[in-house]
């Protein structure tokens, strides 16, 4: 009855078509950030409803206020500014190749916590649940800060020694998660993708091509996630997702965990996993068998990037493949993904999306009651 639940989700939901106009009009200047709000306000409270008449334990506001699931978060940290450039990430699905296109970010003054960042989201989310439904805020990493960039994002004149900038980016995360507790948070959850990007050779390659230590990278992630949530309240539970990468139906990255697993599993101190495992690219269950006692698993065994509904009876014998390698005790189910990481959501319609979140309830009430 803690989080993460048996039946769970990753966060992100799809955007009603009237809330993405409504963003489009508050850009153009005809109607206000007070008017959006609004609008935002009475889409969370529908979307919410969604969640609890599913049967979810847990509910996220769905990252309606978000354009994307990292990049809001990050832009308020204070001493990171986007900059004039623009970092292209190369994604590909089942019928082609896309490309994401961001601002890139500068590390132009020491980082810092300004503000609490989402503090008025979460109030209003945790308003909005019902008693027996937990109210979940989703951030990204500290890893996310670093992975686009790497070291050239870090002014040299700020951060002469970069031990002294991830110093700075935990305690800002350390802050963050004790003032999101002040607000009734017990539920954070930390997005990354660059953890399951670096079980990819040509995520790796890529990194090695512009200077880091791309064979380290990911042991340096883990230190800095610990280093953040070390002193978080006892009733906070923080999760972390990994995926691969979710932008309208696509994925930047491939491969298993294997590259990562034992680290990952025996010393990130969170306590769940959420894992991306709908389909072959995710590979197999065997890096699972790192996973200490005390930790759950939360399996990504139902896709958010199609709408075509699995069926209970191939959930239930995944699961029970992935319970040779950890106990059936330790595991929980959700999709693999969010279903819209950004504005623009995943291919599927609003009712797709609420028959895979009623599956993973039906799912994980027949085998664990």
């Amino acid at each position: 009855m803690t989080p993460p639940f048996r039946a769970d989700h990753v966060g992100s939901l799809l955007r009603p078509p009237h809330l993405i106009e409504a963003r489009t009009r508050r850009a153009t200047g005809e109607i206000s950030a007070g008017e959006l709000r609004a609008i935002e306000d009475d889409a969370i409270r529908d979307v919410v409803r969604m969640q609890r008449d599913v049967g979810l334990l847990s509910a996220t506001d769905g990252e309606f206020r978000r354009t994307a699931w990292h990049m809001d978060f990050i832009y308020r940290l204070g001493g990171i500014h986007p900059t004039d450039e623009k970092i292209q990430v190369h994604f590909r699905n089942a019928g082609g190749e896309l490309d994401f296109e961001s601002a890139a970010l500068a590390i132009d003054e020491p980082v810092r916590l300004t503000e609490t960042i989402f503090g008025d989201d979460f109030t209003f989310l945790a308003e909005t649940v019902r008693a027996g439904v937990t109210a979940k805020l989703t951030i990204p990493s500290p890893s996310m800060v670093h992975y686009r960039g790497g070291r050239a994002a870090i002014d040299p004149a700020i951060y002469p020694d970069e031990e002294r900038f991830w110093a700075d980016l935990s305690a800002a995360y350390a802050e963050q998660a004790r003032r999101v507790h002040a607000l009734g948070c017990r539920y954070l959850q930390l997005d990354d993708t660059s953890l399951a990007y670096l079980n990819d050779p040509d995520q790796r390659r890529l990194l090695t091509e512009r200077g880091d230590d791309a064979e380290h990278q990911h042991l340096r992630y883990i230190r800095q996630i610990n280093a953040a949530i070390a002193d978080r309240p006892a009733d906070l539970r923080v999760t972390t997702h990994m995926c691969r990468g979710n932008f309208r139906s696509s994925w930047a990255a491939e491969g298993g965990y294997d590259f990562v697993a034992e680290a990952l599993f025996s010393e990130l101190a969170v306590d769940g996993f959420f894992l991306e495992f709908d389909d072959e690219r995710s590979g197999g269950f065997a890096p699972l068998r790192f996973v200490p006692a005390g930790k759950t698993v939360v399996l990504g065994l139902v896709t958010t990037k199609r709408g075509e509904l699995e069926s209970k009876d191939t959930l239930k014998r995944r699961i029970d493949e992935a319970a040779k390698y950890v106990p059936l005790d330790q595991i929980s189910l959700s999709p693999q993904c969010g279903f819209s990481s950004t504005v623009e959501g995943n291919v599927l319609t609003y009712d797709e999306q609420v028959a895979k979140l009623r599956l993973i309830v039906e799912t994980a009430a027949e085998i664990w009651g």
